[in-house]
């Protein structure tokens, strides 16, 4: 079986080449993994060269062989690596273009936030031209269970009810929530790929946000937050296929929205 050349060019080292080339195989594959056969028709080459490599990943632990099986899958290396690229502390930088191509888009206030814990903390911010009547920080936090950017996240974790009943046990003051009404808001947002709050947390304001996932995984979420007067049902919808249109060119490698239904 001939080997490929990468590209047009050389590879300025081609057992580099090859192993990363493996390697982006064997990530193709997802968790179920993949044969060593499948991989040498997969590449275009040779079993034994490709042996070489994946020998050369499982040294760095790039990628594991399962015992039984005997099929490769990404191993505990390549993960932390992606950890490392999406952690929290990096993603302000990544994101803040998609956050203010999406502001400029819907003349709205845009955030960017993660869970930490029972709460969701905001980690950027971009304003509209126009005031918005609602205050909001830069590492602010807020209960998940009531915003609309944790309710995203927690929708797309298939979130269970004994842990969506711990989420809401922990808002405070006690009862300002009921967990059947944000079970039925997580299934809702489940099903038209993004999450909604009304006025849930400041009176006359609302939002609608949407995760960005990495594989199936919410790693963050978006949102519009504008006053409650202006979203409405058919407007909420209109800012929606504004992110669908705006956010993903703008994505870093590995992260998404989640998939129409």
């Amino acid at each position: 079986m001939q080997e490929e050349t990468a590209g047009a060019g050389t590879a300025p080292l081609e057992s580099v080449d090859r192993a990363l080339r493996t390697l982006d195989a064997v990530a193709a594959a997802g968790p179920e993994g993949s044969t060593l056969a499948d991989l040498s028709a997969a590449l275009g080459v040779h079993k034994t060269t490709v042996h070489r490599s994946l020998a050369a990943l499982r040294h760095r632990d790039f990628v594991a062989q399962d015992p039984v099986s005997g099929r490769y899958a990404l191993g505990p290396a390549a993960v932390r690596l992606a950890d490392r690229y999406f952690a929290e502390d990096d993603l302000p930088a990544r994101l803040h273009g998609a956050l203010v191509a999406l502001c400029a888009a819907t003349d709205e206030l845009v955030h960017l936030g993660v869970l930490s814990g029972v709460q969701v903390v905001y980690l950027d911010k971009v304003e509209p031209e126009r005031a918005v009547r609602v205050w909001s920080a830069v590492g602010r936090r807020n209960w998940a269970a009531t915003t609309a950017l944790g309710r995203a996240m927690l929708a797309f974790r298939d979130t269970s009810r004994a842990t969506l009943d711990g989420y809401v046990r922990a808002v405070e003051p006690a009862g300002r929530v009921d967990a059947g009404h944000v079970a039925d808001e997580l299934h809702r947002a489940r099903g038209r790929g993004y999450a909604v709050e009304q006025q849930e947390n400041e009176p006359g304001i609302a939002c609608l946000a949407v995760p960005l996932l990495r594989g199936t995984r919410p790693v963050a979420a978006l949102s519009i937050t504008a006053p409650a007067e202006r979203m409405t049902a058919q407007r909420m919808a209109e800012l929606h296929t504004s992110i669908r249109e705006v956010v993903p060119p703008l994505l870093p490698a590995g992260l998404a929205l989640p998939a129409p239904r």
